[in-house]
């Protein structure tokens, strides 16, 4: 019951995701980040099978360093996402990654941007998108209420509304979500969202 939604604001793009871990009928964890800070202007939230998302965003943030290692600048988004869709599009024709992803990006010249890529390598740019049961309800959510001049505090306004709707309508609703920003200043943790925390493990 995964959900993984974006927008993009006045001058920045926000990205949210449930923390659960699961597993057939199993929680096995509720504090799993699965939005990963590709470099420093870039954020790539992912839903799907967890050893496909893992280990294909683990991929993409090691080649998109090494492309900046190699060349001195980094890889706008716009650049990032194409990359992205195209190790998708080779892998879909050998051992595809059930893996769908929302990449957010802020570029100097163009500010920020969301790329919305799906398991089958569909490519879109977009000002909101979702992925998930919980899409369903994240997007009906962003029809009504969303502006593409929001400031932060009306994003992360919206994406409460968001929260709060997929956790009352949900039938099994993840319990906790991280929101994470990028804009001018990079990209960054801001908030999580906790109705359940993880018991520490005693020690032996």
């Amino acid at each position: 019951m995964e959900s993984v939604f974006g927008l993009v604001g006045k001058d920045f793009a926000i990205v949210a995701a449930d923390t659960s871990a699961v597993h057939s009928i199993l929680v096995h964890k509720t504090n799993e980040d699965k939005i990963m800070l590709l470099d420093s202007h870039k954020l790539m939230g992912a839903s799907g099978e967890t050893g496909d998302r893992a280990q294909f965003t683990e991929y993409i943030q090691k080649n998109v360093a090494l492309y900046q290692f190699r060349n001195g600048i980094p890889l706008t988004t716009a650049a990032a996402a194409n990359y992205t869709r195209g190790e998708l599009a080779t892998a879909l024709r050998k051992n595809p990654y059930q893996v769908n992803i929302i990449l957010a990006g802020y570029d100097k010249e163009i500010g920020p941007s969301i790329y919305y890529i799906d398991y089958i390598a569909s490519c879109h740019k977009l000002d909101k998108a979702a992925f998930g049961y919980g899409s369903y309800f994240a997007l009906a959510m962003m029809d009504r209420h969303y502006r593409r001049d929001m400031t932060i505090e009306e994003a992360i306004e919206l994406v409460d509304k968001c929260i709060i709707e997929i956790r009352s309508r949900l039938v099994v609703a993840p319990p906790n979500f991280i929101i994470k920003i990028v804009d001018k200043d990079g990209a960054r943790e801001y908030a999580w969202r906790q109705s359940i925390k993880d018991s520490p493990v005693p020690a032996a």
